[in-house]
């Protein structure tokens, strides 16, 4: 079985967050959701947003590397929009990373590095016409034909943050088949011991 980090959005560690990462653990996997946001909880991607700016983007990010560390190594990294950011700053620039799944964004790997690891299988979700994820598309797409081990599923829809079963956004078909795929990433990946770098 894997062990995943599992960083949450702009409106927090949600129940729907909680929830996504319970349905990993019911299927024998570890999964750690550290709260970036330390208890708080935002009713709209706006607030969330609000909240995330007086702080900036590079200190939560930080916030994540930080609660990682304090984690074994040898784990797989994920993320919700937000929380890509140190999901992704992890996977590529820890050596020990197994993979990640990123939903509903991508950062260009060139934030990061010069190039996505090898030996790091990468998964990315997110639906094709969220604005907010478009804005991701191309980094998206680049990590996709630049790594070995890279896939991107686009998901019919519009929604932002849906995968997370306690929003509005919520979109139950899209949700189980990332669901899905990222059991089956786990299981593809989680068994198979550390990878070169």
């Amino acid at each position: 079985m894997a062990e995943v980090v599992l960083f949450h959005h702009a409106q927090g560690l949600t129940p729907g967050v909680v929830a996504f990462a319970d349905g990993l653990r019911a299927a024998g996997h570890t999964v750690h959701t550290p709260d970036l946001f330390e208890g708080r909880l935002f009713g709209s991607l706006e607030e969330g947003g609000a909240h995330v700016g007086g702080i900036g983007f590079g200190a939560i990010t930080e916030r994540g590397v930080r609660a990682a560390g304090q984690l074994p190594g040898d784990v797989f990294y994920a993320g919700f929009s937000l929380g890509v950011l140190p999901a992704q700053k992890l996977a590529q620039t820890r050596p020990d990373a197994r993979g990640a799944f990123l939903v509903d964004a991508c950062i260009p790997v060139t934030e990061f590095g010069t190039a996505w690891p090898q030996g790091v299988p990468v998964q990315v979700h997110g639906l094709e016409a969220d604005p907010f994820f478009a804005e991701d598309r191309d980094a998206a797409d680049r990590l996709v034909a630049e790594s070995d081990d890279a896939e991107l599923f686009l998901y019919p829809g519009d929604r932002h943050l849906f995968a997370d079963s306690s929003l509005p956004a919520h979109d139950p078909e899209a949700a189980a088949l990332l669901n899905e795929r990222a059991l089956a990433f786990l299981a593809a990946h989680g068994e198979s011991g550390l990878r070169s770098r």
